[in-house]
């Protein structure tokens, strides 16, 4: 008994021993961990704040103004009074306002007869964000209406504010709307960091990549070969992914066909190159997995907006969020096939994503030209 205890202690010494020396160990079982809990934990909310709401007041009668005060320092809307309906619009279709509030040139005097109506207009990409600052709204508006009856003295005003409510994007107020462009990104995040990093970390450990130093390849030789194949996997995974969208689930196509694919390809080129760093800076299949894992999957769904609305999440967490290459192809997403063609925001994604390509290309081949000197 005592000589097995003695040989237990000995085999969890070296174990202990060996775990010092590897810190990829203490990576994954300690910092690891304490990462991850800080990102969710920060990064992970159902609350809706922070809502720019455009404000069209066509009756500017007090009362009106006195209608809509409760937006006014509220931590859920972040109110923009504009002078007309046509510049509110182009707010929302700019993605810079999730929804209108119309105060129509009647409101005082339907007021004072107890059938006040307005109009409320919502972004429907994300259904439950629409619905939840719908019902925010409501509540607001009919809080001042009973508010205004107890101070004027006017009985049965409570309720009398009916709200006409329309949904822009999103007509069928349907969640695959919102979850379907987004799985899209997600899929090609994956597929494109999967690909190269977990196939170069294998040749890695199986040395067939040393047996290319003897010979005169060239690191840019050698990053277009691998770039190149995977690149085009990725793409006819896309394509697929987009007719499975399109005439699978009955995904609106309003955008150009020519843009998506533009813009689909550097994303995929983004991730392509993401992975071929990750596996020049690990070369074990393992670390690649769980490195990839960290820096692609966990990152394009909490903080790329794909399931919380970026205006409700900490500022810390928005400024993370808008590094993301992943945030803006989902915006892009998003937008050519539920609001169509905005030239505006498609041709600054774009661009934006062609920056990334390009810093990731260089940033690969770099390290490329390391690992093989």
């Amino acid at each position: 008994m005592r000589e097995s205890i003695r040989r237990i202690q000995a085999l969890m010494y070296k174990e202990f021993c060996q775990i010092v020396r590897d810190k990829s160990t203490v990576l994954i079982g300690i910092v690891l961990p304490l990462v991850l809990i800080t990102l969710v934990a920060s990064g992970m909310s159902l609350d809706v704040t922070d809502v720019p709401i455009a404000v069209v007041l066509e009756d500017s009668s007090p009362l009106a103004r006195d209608a809509v005060s409760f937006l006014e320092g509220s931590a859920y809307f972040e109110p923009r009074y504009v002078t007309s309906m046509q510049e509110a619009e182009q707010l929302m279709s700019a993605q810079q306002a999730d929804g209108i509030v119309c105060i129509p040139s009647d409101f005082s005097s339907r007021v004072a007869r107890g059938n006040a109506r307005l109009q409320v207009i919502l972004n429907g990409v994300n259904t439950t964000t629409a619905t939840t600052v719908r019902g925010y709204l409501t509540a607001g508006l009919q809080g001042w209406m009973q508010s205004y009856g107890q101070r004027t003295g006017v009985s049965g005003t409570a309720g009398s504010i009916s709200v006409v409510g329309r949904q822009w994007f999103n007509d069928a107020n349907s969640s695959t709307y919102l979850f379907v462009p987004g799985l899209i990104v997600i899929v090609m995040t994956l597929v494109g960091v999967f690909l190269t990093a977990l196939v170069m970390a294998r040749e890695w450990e199986r040395g067939t990549l040393e047996s290319l130093f003897v010979t005169p390849m060239r690191p840019m030789e050698l990053l277009i070969s691998k770039l190149v194949p995977y690149f085009l996997v990725a793409s006819a995974g896309f394509v697929l992914c987009v007719l499975l969208a399109v005439f699978g689930y009955q995904l609106p196509f309003h955008g150009s066909c020519l843009a998506l694919a533009i813009c689909s390809a550097e994303y995929i080129i983004v991730s392509v190159c993401l992975g071929l760093t990750i596996s020049s800076i690990v070369k074990k299949q393992f670390l690649a997995c769980q490195l990839a894992l960290f820096v692609s999957l966990l990152p394009t769904v909490m903080f790329s907006g794909f399931v919380f609305d970026l205006h409700s999440v900490p500022a810390a967490i928005r400024v993370v969020g808008h590094l993301l290459p992943a945030t803006y192809y989902m915006e892009f997403v998003k937008t050519i096939f539920l609001a169509g063609n905005n030239w505006f925001l498609l041709a600054r994604n774009g661009t934006i994503l062609a920056a990334y390509a390009l810093f990731f290309l260089a940033l690969s081949l770099r390290l490329a030209q390391k690992r093989l000197s």
